[in-house]
């Protein structure tokens, strides 16, 4: 299935498209969209994150969600598999929400985007909802409360700040309720930290020791060359892009601006953030593939958030353009959606790495888990004329060197 020109989502919205200003915007109702285009992404961030969107909104999200997982662990699942669904959505898709709605096609798309998303805020925290949320019953409520935290620091203006008081009081008293879940001691010891910033940028009352050694334990942990251990030991998979380095720049970005932490520290995290981003974009082969390496593969793209976060930064590393990495990204993207059997036929994603492959997921893998692969879309938050968006498609690193491209040798931190 493909999506379909902004165009003809218009009506969906109730709003006459022939009236709106297409800024180059509209394409062929018949013409494929050209993968490595701002279009495409908006239309695969868009399919994603319908179904979830739509049955919250309408309390029907606990009703029409599939919970796909390991079958002895299906009722644990049950449980936390909504929260994740949500939280990993509202992480990825909240850079492009925060551009705010404007008149081109895109921007009277994001205003649907966000209203529905406001809406299913609303509901996930009113006790009284039928998709009432669960932050405290097992351990993995802490985890999907520190990535819609995360989605609410980076859609601020957006999506927190609009929020009637309710609403918000529903949102903190469901935060902090997390606090009874005791985090392990690795990479989430950054989930607790996530929360407690969330807290700290919009005002409320703030636990700082959750912070501070989650931030003291990483910097112990850093092995060098823009990698940390997850925990003391190092491991060879992604989650120094699905966890690990992103909270860590806004957690300490936040802390600068409220004075609790110096900028020579945020730069420091920074400096080792690009160089692994530099990596990333290495590690993307010629047809758009990287290698399915350790745990969580089931998270598709979201394994590059790392490199599609230092560009939303606009702080890629020198060697790198904006063109090639959005031409890199966008491979990936494509191979991954086109993979047959990635959406079941409702719409909702499967387990899998490349297609429908249940092998993949571990037992703590469900449905809504898969929904962290929108955080590697978070450049979607760079405005429209940002050079990522209209830079001319280009060959990236392993595109180059093996054509015989005559490149500058690489090196580490």
């Amino acid at each position: 299935m493909q999506r379909r020109d902004f165009i003809s989502l218009m009506p969906a919205i109730g709003i006459a498209g022939s009236s709106l200003p297409t800024h180059g915007m509209i394409l062929n109702e018949d013409k494929k969209l050209d993968a490595d285009s701002r279009e495409y992404w908006v239309s695969v961030m868009t399919r994603i994150a319908d179904p979830v969107l739509n049955s919250l909104s309408k309390e029907m999200l606990h009703r029409n969600m599939p919970v796909e997982c390991s079958p002895e662990d299906s009722e644990s699942r049950k449980e936390v598999t909504h929260l994740e669904a949500f939280g990993r959505l509202v992480a990825g898709i909240s850079p492009w929400l925060e551009l705010g709605k404007d008149s081109t096609n895109e921007g009277l798309l994001r205003e649907k985007y966000l209203e529905l998303t406001r809406k299913c805020l609303s509901v996930a925290v009113n006790p009284a909802s039928a998709d009432f949320m669960n932050f405290t019953k097992g351990s993995q409520p802490l985890v999907d409360a520190a990535f819609l935290s995360h989605g609410l620091i980076r859609g601020f203006n957006q999506l927190w700040q609009p929020l009637d008081e309710e609403t918000r009081k529903n949102l903190v008293v469901a935060l902090k309720s997390t606090r009874s879940i005791k985090p392990g001691y690795n990479n989430w010891l950054l989930f607790s930290a996530m929360i407690e910033a969330f807290l700290l940028k919009s005002g409320n009352e703030w636990d700082s020791m959750r912070i501070d050694f989650a931030i003291k334990k990483h910097l112990e942990w850093y092995k060098g060359d823009g990698v940390y251990g997850d925990g003391s030991d190092l491991h060879c998979d992604y989650y120094n892009s699905f966890v690990i380095q992103p909270m860590l720049l806004d957690i300490i970005k936040i802390l600068v601006e409220h004075g609790y932490e110096k900028e020579e520290l945020y730069q420091l995290i920074l400096a080792r953030a690009r160089r692994y981003a530099s990596i990333q974009e290495r590690i993307i082969s010629p047809e758009g593939t990287f290698p399915a390496i350790g745990r969580s593969l089931a998270y598709r793209f979201g394994a590059f958030q790392l490199l599609s976060h230092i560009s939303l930064l606009d702080r890629l590393p020198e060697e790198l353009t904006p063109g090639q990495v959005r031409s890199a990204l966008s491979a990936v993207i494509r191979k991954m959606i086109d993979a047959p059997g990635t959406f079941d036929k409702n719409g909702w994603l499967t387990i899998g790495f490349c297609g429908h492959q249940p092998g993949i997921g571990e037992t703590y893998i469900s449905t809504g888990s898969l929904y962290l692969c929108t955080t590697g879309m978070v450049a979607l938050g760079l405005p429209v004329l940002h050079p990522f968006w209209t830079a001319p498609s280009s060959d990236w690193t392993a595109r180059k060197v093996w054509k015989g491209v005559d490149l500058k040798n690489d090196h580490a931190l």
